[in-house]
C-alpha cells in the first residue's frame, strides 16, 4: 500500500524544488531543515528525475517567420515552448539564450540571426530545430535563376522622389532604405517627413480599427530580395516610439497584413521591374492600421511566373515578421494579373495567405493564353477560309464570346505565347512583347538570334515546364488534339454538318514559335503534368480549400478579355476540388471594395477565433457571415442570387449576362482545366444532327485518334503538390531542370 504521509511528503518536496537546467542535467536543491528517510529520498529522486525528463520532453522549438527548411537572409523568428524558467538555447553549439524573451507563461520568442547558408542546428534541451538558410537573393524553391535578367534599381522611385540607386552586384541588390511620409491635414497625398525630431504643423492623425489614435506617419522600407525590389509600409511614429521589433511592434499597427499584387503579364519576363504593380501607400488601409508589403516580382507585368512570385512573397512576409512580429492574419488583394497571383500563391503555398480579395479575375495566366490560342485559331480559320461560309452570328456561337470583337480581343492574348517579333496577324495583335529596357541583342528572333531570350509564358517558367533539349525552348502545354470546335453550335443546328467538318478539318494548330500549322498541336505530357503539380494551372484544392475568397465578379463582355466566364471557371475548380465552393463569395457589379474588405475582415476574425474541433475548412464555413451571399448589385441594391452559369432564370444573369468561350463551346468543362483530353472513339449518338455515311467517314478521318472525352480527367491531370520546389530546396521537389539545359 502507498504511504499517504510519504506521498504527501513527495508532493511537498516537489513544490519546494528549484530545478536549474545545466545542459542536459538538473541540479536539485532541497529546502533545508527537513529530514527524510533513505527510502523517501530515493523515491523523491525518482520523482524528480521524472519531472526533469518531462520538462525536457515538453520543450518545443518552432519557426514563426518561415518554414524552418526555407529560411532566407540569415535570420529567423523562433518560438520556444518550455516549462523552464531560464531555458538554454544554442545555435550551432553557441549559447544564444539571451536572444529569447518571455512573451507569456511557458513561451519564449527570439530573433535568431547569424545563420550560415545551409543547415543550422538550433537546440534547447532535447528539442532540435534544423534551420536551412538560403541567400536573400534566392533562389529557394523557384529553380535556377532566369537569364538574362535586367536590373532596374536605379529607376525605382522612393517615397521622397529620389531613386533607389545603382545595383550593387549582378543579383540586382541595392541598399536598404527607410523613409517616412506623413499625411497633411489639407491633402490626400502623402508628403516626405524630412525631420523626425520635429513634426510639421500640418500633421494629421488617424484612428485605426483597434481604436488607437496616432499621427498619420508611415514608415516605408525599400530594399531587394529574390532579385526583386520589395517595400513594406506601416504606421509608425519615429518621434515618440522606440525602433520597431517583433517584441515591440508599432502602436498603429492593427496586427493585420496585406500583400499587394500587381497586374498584367505580356512583357513580364527577364526584368527586375522599376515599380510595384500598385502603390504601397494605400491611404485608406494604412489609415485603418493595416501593414502592407509587395515586391516588383509580385507584379506579373514584371514577372509572369507564379512560382517566383510566391518565393518573393514568402521572403517578404518572413522579413516583415522578423521586423515587426507575427500578424494575426495575412490577406492578398489584386485584380486581373493580381487576382491570379493571389489565387495561385494562396493555393500552391498554403499558410502564406489567410484570405484573398480579387477582381477582374482569372484563375491563372496559363488559362488566358490557352483560351487565347483557341480563339486565335478560330479567327484565323474564319478569315483564311472564306469557303467555310460561316456568317458572323455562326462564328460568334462557335467562339462563345459576345461578339466577333470580343473574340478578337481574346484571340490577341495568344501573344503571350508568341516569341516571333513583328508578326502580322489579326487586328491589334502584338507578338513578342518586351519591356523597353531589354536590348534587341538579347531578344529571340528565329532568323537573327535563334538562341535569344524568348518572351512567352512558357519560357519564363521553363523551370516548371522543362526544356526541349534539341531547341532550348520551353516545353508547351497547349493541346487541341480531339477538340471538336463548334460542337455545341452543331448540335443546336446553328451550323451545318459540312460547316462543322470543314472547320475541324482546317482549324490546325501552332508550333513552338506560335506559327500556324496544318496539324493540330499536341501538348507535352510532362509539361502538362508539372503544370498541374505546380499550380500553374490552378487547382483550388490546396490552400484555397480552407480560406475565404471574395471575388468582385464584374466583367466587360463586349471586349478587353476580362470576361465573366473566368469567375465561374474559378468557382467550378473549387467545387471540383472540395465538393462545393462555399468558401467563395461572388458578387457581380460590385461598386466599392469596402464591402468586400469588411466581409473578409469579419469572416477571418471569427474563423480564427473558433477553437472548436473540426477541420480548418469546417471552421471556415461555420463562421461565414450572413452577408456572404452570392449575388449582384444593381442601382446600389444587392440582389441575392446563386449565380448559376448562364442561367436564364437568374435575375443577375438577365442584368449582367455572361458569355462562354471556345473550348466550352466544344463541349469542354466550365472549369477550363483539362489541358490535354483523354480520347474516345467517335460515337454517332453524341451528335444531335444526323450525318450521312460520307460525312461520317470525314469525321473519322479528321479525328483518327478519337475525340475528347470530357467525362474523364485529362491526361496527367494530377493533384497539386503544395509548396512545390524546382530547386534548390529538396523539400517537395517536383522537378529540376537538367544542368545541360
Amino acid at each position: 500500500m502507498v504511504d499517504i504521509r510519504k506521498e504527501s511528503l513527495i508532493v511537498w518536496l516537489i513544490g519546494r524544488v528549484n530545478a536549474t537546467h545545466f545542459g542536459n542535467c538538473f541540479a536539485l536543491k532541497i529546502a533545508g531543515g527537513f529530514r527524510m528517510s533513505p527510502r523517501s529520498m530515493r523515491t523523491a529522486s525518482i520523482v524528480m528525475l521524472f519531472v526533469g525528463t518531462t520538462l525536457r520532453a515538453q520543450t518545443d522549438l518552432r519557426a514563426l517567420s518561415s518554414d524552418p527548411s526555407l529560411v532566407t537572409g540569415g535570420d529567423v523568428l523562433v518560438e520556444l515552448k518550455t516549462a523552464l524558467a531560464h531555458p538554454k538555447v544554442t545555435l550551432n553549439s553557441i549559447d544564444i539564450s539571451d536572444r529569447f524573451r518571455s512573451t507569456s507563461q511557458g513561451t519564449f520568442v527570439g530573433l535568431v540571426d547569424g545563420l550560415h547558408l545551409g543547415h543550422n542546428d538550433l537546440r534547447s534541451g532535447r528539442a532540435i530545430l534544423d534551420l536551412i538558410d538560403y541567400p536573400i537573393e534566392g533562389p529557394v524553391f523557384s529553380g535556377p535563376r532566369q537569364q538574362p535578367f535586367l536590373c532596374e534599381t536605379e529607376h525605382f522611385r522612393l517615397p521622397d522622389g529620389s531613386m533607389l540607386g545603382k545595383p550593387l552586384d549582378e543579383n540586382c541588390s541595392a541598399k536598404t532604405v527607410i523613409q517616412y511620409v506623413y499625411l497633411p491635414t489639407s491633402s490626400v497625398e502623402f508628403k516626405p517627413l524630412t525631420d523626425v525630431r520635429q513634426l510639421p504643423p500640418d500633421m494629421s492623425t488617424t484612428t485605426t480599427l483597434t481604436g488607437d489614435s496616432v499621427n498619420f506617419i508611415v514608415r516605408v522600407e525599400t530594399g531587394t530580395m529574390d532579385r526583386g525590389i520589395y517595400q513594406n509600409a506601416i504606421l509608425y511614429d519615429p518621434s515618440t516610439e522606440p525602433p520597431p521589433t517583433p517584441f515591440h511592434p508599432p502602436k498603429g499597427w492593427n496586427q493585420k497584413l496585406v500583400a499587394l499584387e500587381g497586374s498584367g503579364c505580356p512583357g513580364g519576363w527577364y526584368v527586375q521591374g522599376s515599380a510595384l504593380g500598385t502603390s504601397i501607400l494605400d491611404r485608406q488601409r494604412l489609415a485603418q492600421g493595416y501593414a502592407l508589403f509587395s515586391n516588383t516580382l509580385n507584379h506579373s507585368g514584371n514577372s509572369c511566373n507564379a512560382i517566383l512570385a510566391a518565393e518573393a512573397t514568402a521572403m517578404g512576409k518572413e522579413h516583415f515578421i522578423e521586423t515587426f512580429g507575427t500578424p494575426a492574419w495575412t490577406i492578398s488583394i489584386g485584380g486581373s494579373g493580381g487576382a491570379y497571383t493571389s489565387l495561385q500563391i494562396a493555393d500552391a503555398f498554403p499558410g502564406l495567405f489567410d484570405g484573398v480579395m480579387i477582381r477582374s479575375t482569372f484563375p491563372d495566366a496559363l488559362s488566358i493564353a490557352l483560351a487565347g490560342l483557341d480563339a486565335h485559331l478560330l479567327i484565323h480559320a474564319f478569315r483564311s477560309n472564306p469557303s467555310l461560309a460561316l456568317g458572323e452570328d455562326q462564328q460568334v456561337k462557335i467562339g462563345g464570346y459576345q461578339s466577333i470583337g470580343a473574340m478578337v480581343d481574346m484571340a490577341n492574348q495568344a501573344q503571350r505565347t508568341d516569341p516571333v517579333p513583328q508578326r502580322e496577324d489579326i487586328t491589334s495583335y502584338m507578338s513578342a512583347v518586351w519591356k523597353d529596357i531589354v536590348p534587341q541583342e538579347l531578344r529571340y528572333s528565329p532568323d537573327k538570334n535563334p538562341t535569344g531570350a524568348r518572351p512567352t509564358i512558357f519560357d519564363v517558367a521553363r523551370n516548371v515546364y522543362g526544356v526541349n533539349p534539341h531547341t532550348g525552348f520551353a516545353l508547351r502545354t497547349f493541346d487541341n488534339v480531339g477538340v471538336q470546335y463548334g460542337l455545341v453550335a452543331f448540335n443546336r443546328g446553328i451550323i451545318t454538318p459540312d460547316q462543322f467538318l470543314d472547320l475541324n478539318e482546317r482549324i490546325g494548330g501552332v508550333d513552338a514559335d506560335s506559327n500556324y500549322t496544318q496539324e493540330r498541336t499536341s501538348g507535352d505530357v510532362d509539361a502538362i503534368l508539372r503544370a498541374y503539380q505546380s499550380g500553374l494551372i490552378l487547382s483550388g484544392g490546396g490552400g484555397l480549400s480552407a480560406i475565404p475568397i471574395i471575388d468582385d465578379g464584374s466583367s466587360k463582355e463586349s471586349g478587353g478579355y476580362h470576361y465573366g466566364w473566368y469567375h465561374f471557371a474559378l468557382r467550378e475548380r473549387l467545387a471540383q476540388a472540395n465538393g462545393n465552393a462555399d468558401n467563395m463569395v461572388l458578387w457581380r457589379n460590385t461598386t466599392t471594395p469596402a464591402a468586400s474588405q469588411d466581409l473578409l475582415d469579419h469572416w477571418i476574425t471569427a474563423w480564427k477565433a473558433d477553437k472548436r474541433p473540426g477541420s480548418p475548412r469546417e471552421a471556415l464555413l461555420k463562421n461565414k457571415p450572413s452577408s456572404g451571399q452570392n449575388g449582384c448589385y444593381h442601382d446600389s441594391k444587392f440582389i441575392p442570387d446563386e449565380l448559376v452559369f448562364q442561367d436564364k432564370a437568374s435575375s443577375c444573369e438577365k442584368l449582367y449576362p455572361v458569355y462562354s468561350n471556345t473550348r466550352h463551346e466544344a463541349d469542354g468543362p466550365l472549369a477550363a482545366n483539362v489541358l490535354k483530353c483523354q480520347l474516345k472513339p467517335i460515337a454517332l449518338s453524341d451528335y444531335q444532327v444526323p450525318l450521312t455515311p460520307k460525312q461520317q467517314d470525314r469525321l473519322k478521318t479528321i479525328f483518327r485518334e478519337g475525340v475528347c472525352d470530357y467525362s474523364r480527367l485529362g491526361i496527367n491531370q494530377v493533384p497539386l503538390v503544395t509548396w512545390p520546389s524546382f530547386g534548390p530546396s529538396p523539400k517537395h521537389l517536383v522537378y529540376e531542370v537538367p544542368n545541360s539545359q
